[in-house]
């Protein structure tokens, strides 16, 4: 039996999915107007943990994750800037353009990190009716008004359970502040659920609706598409812990409101932030804006950052230092030389381990002890070689980190462009030129010059 935390009745629960064989499960994406940095991918790590220990334990997942095209603010109430406008004038493009750019390039980390495909990628843009369907349904039910801005409101005094998910009691002083930034508000907790009038000015994205020409909401996005691809109940709904108190609990609003169904989610589950060693958040300005692209460019294989993740559970802050992304390097290369020595000959699978690892990862998807399991196995010498092969390899279907594969990694333009410079000065036999290029390769600890028929070769240290 596996059991998760449930962060709406923040316990433990055993988990009961609705069909005995089948899990709706639904991820808020990824808003497309920047490259995903590596604090947002440790939530979608976190993620295809779950799906991966799901499937190991014989569920069917419908995985769906949205894609943000439109609508998203800079913060989650009905404030700061348009996320989606403010990429399109940092680099003088479409909104169109930029979200097609960095919806490729987030596909791109996924495949770096080895995440699973989802079932359904729905992107905002493409699914405008049916929010309008769900808005429309939401009036006909009660809940909404219209502000002096000609904007449509939702009216949270008239939900119940509004404030279960976030337990928003405590959060009361920080809800009246938000009041004077939009007088249109009745209470403290309302939000747009479609813009007629913006304060960002014109939108390119708009479309025709009943209430006038404009744009959705963010929140709204998210309970119409996942209600259109899982229906209206389904099983676990995912995401980081800052959608806790604003995103998730109007998604509920929203989607309990419009089909009179509740619980409209059974299991909530929130990954944990990355952190930089000195506790500040990861965010995308400044120095702290790592993307995978900065690993790749350090040195690091994108699946070093994944053996990262597994060594911290997902409800608990994981802190960033380089140090411990080296530590982990280090650790995932060992396993997975350990893994490669052990030939291509299958055996039994050892069902002793297989079962401790089942316990782990059903426990609250404890991956760091499941990641324990893997390195006792390895480790045990009672265990004949074909047999661990078997037994890590299936372990390895949940771990996701590739461990009978050779290693594969990307190597930064700026060590590509020294591999040519240094082959050239080798074929002129400039040697101390050549030397000089090795040592700057070589300077970052990160990686091992060797020569070979071929020219220069550069692996990781």
């Amino acid at each position: 039996m596996m059991k998760f935390f449930n962060t709406l009745t923040r316990q433990k629960e055993e988990f009961e999915p609705a069909k005995p064989d089948k899990v709706g499960l639904y991820c808020c994406g990824p808003t497309v107007y920047n490259y995903a940095h590596i604090g947002n991918l440790r939530t979608y790590v976190f993620e295809d943990f779950l799906r991966r220990a799901l499937e190991f334990n014989g569920y069917i997942v419908n995985h769906v994750m949205n894609i943000t095209d439109v609508g998203h603010l800079t913060s989650d109430a009905d404030e700061g800037e348009d996320k989606m406008k403010k990429g399109a004038e940092r680099e003088k493009k479409t909104v169109w353009e930029i979200a097609e750019y960095y919806t490729q390039a987030f596909l791109e980390d996924m495949d770096r990190l080895n995440l699973l495909k989802p079932t359904a990628k729905p992107k905002a843009t493409d699914h405008v009716e049916e929010m309008i369907d769900q808005i429309k349904q939401l009036e006909e039910n009660g809940f909404t008004y219209i502000g002096e801005n000609g904007n449509v409101y939702y009216d949270t005094s008239k939900f119940e359970h509004y404030k279960e998910l976030g337990q928003l009691e405590k959060q009361e002083s920080e809800a009246v502040a938000r009041v004077e930034v939009d007088p249109n508000k009745k209470n403290p907790h309302d939000f747009v659920l479609w813009f007629v009038e913006s304060k960002h000015g014109d939108q390119e994205m708009q479309w025709d609706s009943p209430w006038g020409r404009g744009f959705p909401g963010w929140h709204i996005e998210c309970s119409a598409m996942s209600s259109r691809y899982l229906g209206d109940q389904f099983d676990i709904h995912c995401g980081g812990i800052d959608h806790i108190p604003v995103h998730h609990t109007n998604e509920i609003a929203q989607a309990e409101g419009a089909s009179g169904k509740h619980p409209w989610v059974k299991y909530w589950m929130h990954g944990n932030f990355l952190v930089m060693k000195d506790k500040e958040k990861m965010a995308k300005s400044g120095e702290n804006f790592l993307t995978i692209a900065t690993l790749i460019q350090k040195g690091y294989d994108p699946m070093d950052y994944r053996y990262f993740c597994l060594q911290s559970h997902y409800r608990k802050e994981l802190a960033f230092d380089w140090d411990g992304v080296d530590a982990a390097r280090t650790g995932f290369r060992r396993l997975r030389e350990k893994v490669m020595a052990l030939g291509d000959t299958e055996g039994e699978i050892d069902q002793g381990y297989i079962d401790k690892f089942m316990d782990a990862i059903s426990d609250d998807l404890n991956m760091p002890q499941a990641l324990a399991m893997a390195w006792e196995l390895m480790d045990d010498v009672s265990i004949k070689d074909a047999d661990k092969l078997s037994t890590i390899k299936k372990m390895d279907t949940v771990l996701g980190l590739k461990l009978d594969e050779p290693i594969e990694f990307e190597l930064p333009p700026q060590i590509t462009q020294w591999i040519l410079e240094r082959n050239e000065a080798r074929d002129n036999k400039d040697w101390a030129k050549a030397d000089e290029i090795r040592d700057k390769i070589q300077e970052s600890g990160k990686w091992i010059v060797k020569d070979g028929a071929g020219g220069t070769e550069v692996v990781p240290k």
